[in-house]
């Protein structure tokens, strides 16, 4: 039995795509990055499975990232996974790692040492290495989650001696810089977690490959861009009519 298509007008999307893929190359150009490769992760809390399913299948974006487990497993079955890579992006709890393990390319959201061991023991069960980036808390802030900056080295150290893990390199959530007195600010955080990234890459984990940098949501990509970001994660703006 033939499946019926999807009637309805994604053309917003289209349109927001091509917008958000032309502000990364201008930014990598103006930054003296061109060649080098910056993901659009979309990310897709907002979005249903139709949208989903047009970003991937007629505009070529292949890595969406999810927030919430529920969420994730829900729409699972009706995603079209094939060539389609799923992040994890969200706060993910212990508990929830076995729920995920399998379907997940990547879980940008590592924060502790208990979680680390969990999604070790998870892959090595499945018979897998899951790899992982390291979420740092690089404002500081008290009401968001992520590894303190000076502490981020000797926790890489510890994660680094778990089978079933590769470190990839690191997360951040900037500071909401629109209402901290103005965008430019992005620029800071940005700049110090690049930083922190080389540093701790060339002093503990050279042997690692490239660092993997995801940073810059919807209001901050191409600033994140512009200091070094490989992986942007924006929604609101991919799906806003």
């Amino acid at each position: 039995m033939e499946i019926e298509k999807d009637k309805r007008d994604y053309s917003y999307i289209s349109k927001n795509v091509e917008f958000v893929r032309s502000e990364i190359e201008n930014t990598k150009h103006e930054s003296g990055r061109d060649g080098e490769e910056v993901i659009l992760l979309a990310a897709i809390k907002s979005a249903d499975v139709g949208e989903i399913k047009y970003l991937h299948r007629e505009l070529g974006i292949n890595d969406v990232g999810e927030n919430r487990v529920q969420q994730l497993l829900e729409r699972w079955e009706s995603l079209d996974r094939e060539g389609l890579r799923v992040h994890f992006i969200g706060k993910l709890q212990t508990n929830k790692v076995k729920y995920i393990i399998d379907k997940v390319c990547m879980i940008h959201s590592l924060d502790n040492i208990r979680l680390a061991r969990e999604i070790n023991k998870r892959a090595s069960d499945a018979g897998i290495v899951m790899d992982v980036l390291v979420e740092i808390n690089i404002g500081r802030e008290e009401n968001k989650s992520g590894v303190m900056p000076e502490q981020v080295a000797d926790f890489c150290e510890e994660i680094a001696e778990l089978d079933s893990i590769r470190i990839c390199g690191f997360m951040t959530m900037a500071p909401d810089c629109e209402k901290l007195g103005g965008e430019e600010n992005y620029l800071k955080y940005f700049e110090e977690t690049y930083q922190l990234t080389l540093d701790i890459w060339q002093k503990k984990l050279h042997n690692i490959g490239r660092p993997v940098l995801s940073m810059g949501m919807s209001g901050s990509y191409r600033e994140a861009v512009a200091k070094g970001a490989s992986i942007v994660r924006v929604g609101r703006t991919l799906f806003q009519k």
